[in-house]
């Protein structure tokens, strides 16, 4: 389980009044929008946060529409008919052939330390387990739960129910769109730098999917699932004649358009130390302003050998938080 689950264990049984139910629909998206902001002062949340931050009812809504059987796999917590905490599985496979099932729950902070933490994994466990055995992905099947760093609550209980950190995501920030610094410095002259065109969408995709390859615990991410989600009004592409040799995917936010992010920046490896990345990232970030973005941010994982700290400072980012990955072995 992920953050604001609490932690305690449980010696009699369930406390009084708590009853666990699934997910009903629509009209449980307000209440459970209304957890996570009841959890976001004690656990350190930034709503504006493109790796987690405090999602409005039309959120949540958005990601239970996206949830296969939403009722099966998400369930809430009530207490004496108030919903006070939920939890969520999901799941898909890495690069590697690794199936990562992925728990997370809420839970309000006055309602920790009474088990329903504890609960809540062991809910998602025992789904998660029905779920591998329908889908025959024992083998390479694994429990993951994610917390931020600043969350004490759901490290402690992650920590203590048997999960090892195995990697984490830093987020940074450029708050002023409108002070952004530096220069695109030089590059080489047979090099351009524009805009994406649907024609170059594949050749797009296989170049951020290639910049992984020697990354570890990366999703699968098909050209199909690419095209679906593609938003290019400010992708920026480097191109050496016909052939992409970097990409930056910068969008404005759906729900917020005020705030950008750079969802990736990648070079092809026969193309790094040319000053490609800088030139993408700026000219991104420029179309993101242009767009009505006032600040920007971007995330990138600390198990990636290729990420750019040194880079996203030298245009004006700054670290603002990081959200550490947890997993467990399953065990029958």
């Amino acid at each position: 389980m992920g953050a604001n689950s609490g932690s305690g264990a449980m010696t009699s049984g369930r406390p009084a009044g708590y009853v666990l139910r699934p997910w009903s629909g629509d009209g449980d998206h307000e209440a459970m929008a209304a957890v996570r902001r009841g959890c976001a002062e004690r656990d350190g949340a930034d709503p504006h946060s493109v790796v987690e931050g405090v999602p409005t009812a039309a959120e949540i809504a958005e990601a239970s529409a996206g949830l296969e059987n939403a009722s099966g796999n998400q369930v809430l917590v009530e207490h004496h008919g108030r919903v006070v905490g939920y939890a969520t599985v999901r799941w898909w496979q890495e690069r590697d052939g690794t199936w990562l099932y992925l728990h997370r729950g809420h839970l309000l902070p006055e309602h920790r330390d009474r088990g329903i933490g504890s609960e809540l994994v062991a809910w998602a466990e025992n789904r998660i387990r029905r779920l591998v055995a329908e889908h025959g992905t024992a083998r390479t099947a694994v429990f993951g739960a994610n917390a931020a760093l600043a969350d004490a609550d759901a490290t402690e209980l992650l920590l203590a129910t048997g999960y090892r950190r195995v990697f984490s995501l830093v987020e940074l920030e450029l708050t002023d769109l409108h002070e952004l610094s530096g220069h695109d410095g030089a590059r080489p002259a047979c090099i351009t730098i524009g805009p994406v065109e649907p024609s170059s969408y594949h050749a797009v995709w296989k170049t951020v999917v290639d910049s992984y390859a020697d990354a570890a615990f990366t999703q699968k991410w098909t050209f199909e699932r690419f095209v679906d989600t593609a938003a290019p009004t400010c992708w920026r592409a480097a191109r050496d004649g016909d052939g992409i040799v970097g990409v930056a995917l910068c969008t404005l936010r759906r729900h917020d358009p005020t705030v950008g992010e750079v969802e990736e920046l990648s070079v092809r490896a026969d193309a790094r130390r040319l000053g490609l990345g800088r030139a993408l990232l700026l000219d991104g970030l420029r179309c993101l302003r242009e767009h009505g973005a006032r600040s920007a941010r971007l995330f990138t994982g600390t198990a990636n050998p290729n990420r750019s700290y040194d880079l996203y400072e030298s245009v004006g980012f700054r670290r603002r938080n990081e959200y550490v990955r947890y997993r467990r072995p399953m065990r029958s």
